[in-house]
């Protein structure tokens, strides 16, 4: 019997549970890439111009994270499912939505999570969730009721300092956080290294998964815009 489409993505984000606890500043961008954004949300690529660019640059793994959209996602794996080659990469679904956290805007990504489960719906019609919805805690359960995880995307980037919005997103059960990130456009892309050492240290604290992406919004995968 076939598996069913939650059963595989169950499978996924154990998979990525694991694949997370290997990454490292080097893993991103040419081994893998879980912030990803096309025109279905803020970026400029389709697609599958995204998924073309994933094997010409020969990842191992990729997700597209559009905000509040999955429609991305479907158009990349049909993509790439329809490549005959068998080093394809592997295409995960992902998202990304905004919440609030300690009366301050955050982003939530979310991972290997079944792109049909109801409980997904109002993240994912195109706009940012208004009221209770947008509780971090909501988003949260949400993307684990899904099957999926949650990640708290660049920590360093709000108006709260890290150290205080990581243990918060922690309470309220966040999986684990963007530590690999690059807070500035340099060309090639390259982790924040000082950044990159304070996520790091709190992820180790309390005891979360890291993960890495460029955050594109541009026409090349391989950098920020």
């Amino acid at each position: 019997m076939a598996m069913t489409l939650a059963a595989l993505t169950v499978t996924q984000a154990e998979t990525l549970r694991g694949l997370f606890q290997t990454l490292t500043a080097t893993s991103c961008p040419y081994h893998y890439n879980f912030h990803l954004h096309t025109i279905w949300s803020d970026g400029q690529l389709t697609p599958q111009q995204v998924a073309q660019q994933a094997m010409i640059h020969g990842l191992k793994g990729f997700a597209i994270t559009d905000h509040h959209a999955l429609e991305g996602y479907f158009q990349a794996r049909t993509y790439v499912e329809a490549y005959r080659g068998s080093d394809r990469p592997q295409v995960y679904t992902g998202i990304e939505i905004t919440a609030q956290l300690l009366g301050t805007e955050v982003h939530i990504l979310g991972y290997g999570f079944d792109p049909h489960a109801p409980v997904l719906h109002p993240y994912a019609m195109g706009s940012a969730p208004e009221g209770d919805l947008a509780q971090a805690e909501r988003v949260i359960a949400a993307l684990h009721a899904a099957g999926g995880l949650a990640i708290l995307a660049h920590p360093v980037r709000y108006r709260l300092p890290a150290e205080q919005l990581i243990p918060a997103a922690v309470a309220r059960g966040i999986d684990g956080v963007e530590t690999y990130y690059c807070y500035g456009n340099p060309d090639p892309w390259e982790s924040t290294p000082e950044a990159t050492a304070l996520v790091h240290g709190l992820a180790v604290e309390h005891q979360l998964l890291e993960t890495c992406g460029t955050d594109t919004h541009g026409q090349n995968i391989l950098v920020r815009r």
